[in-house]
């Protein structure tokens, strides 16, 4: 019945910071723009085999009310996102083997929204579907 999710919607006040981040410093391809009374109000960028996250101007919004705890990103290379994170300046946890098998570090965006990075195991639960037992 259901596929797979397409997108995440982000609010943000901030469109071309955020844009930096994800397209600039991510390296995820713009794909395109929203425009009203010909102003750019959102866009769209792909993660990765049609998935994508999108994001609209919101002037009014606080940082505070974001509604999205966090979303994960998987990664083919953790050390080199790190790399390129600390890089840029952008603060990241410890990378860490999460109780899934997966190795994990966390970063936030430019809308203090949490992201959560993964880079997959042999032995990840995402992977084998063995249940974990949760550490934290």
């Amino acid at each position: 019945m259901i596929d797979r999710i397409t997108h995440v919607c982000v609010f943000t006040s901030d469109l071309d910071a955020t844009e930096k981040f994800y397209c600039g410093v991510l390296g995820m391809e713009k794909r395109f723009s929203f425009t009203k009374e010909d102003q750019i109000i959102g866009f769209y960028v792909e993660v990765g085999g049609g998935n994508y996250i999108e994001f609209f101007q919101q002037d009014n919004i606080k940082n505070s009310q974001q509604a999205i705890s966090h979303f994960c990103l998987e990664v083919s290379d953790i050390d080199e996102l790190i790399e390129k994170l600390d890089e840029e300046g952008i603060e990241t946890t410890e990378k860490k083997l999460g109780c899934d098998n997966c190795w994990q570090v966390w970063a936030t965006d430019p809308n203090s929204i949490k992201i959560e990075f993964q880079q997959f195991t042999e032995n990840s639960s995402q992977l084998t579907g063995k249940d974990c037992v949760a550490d934290w």
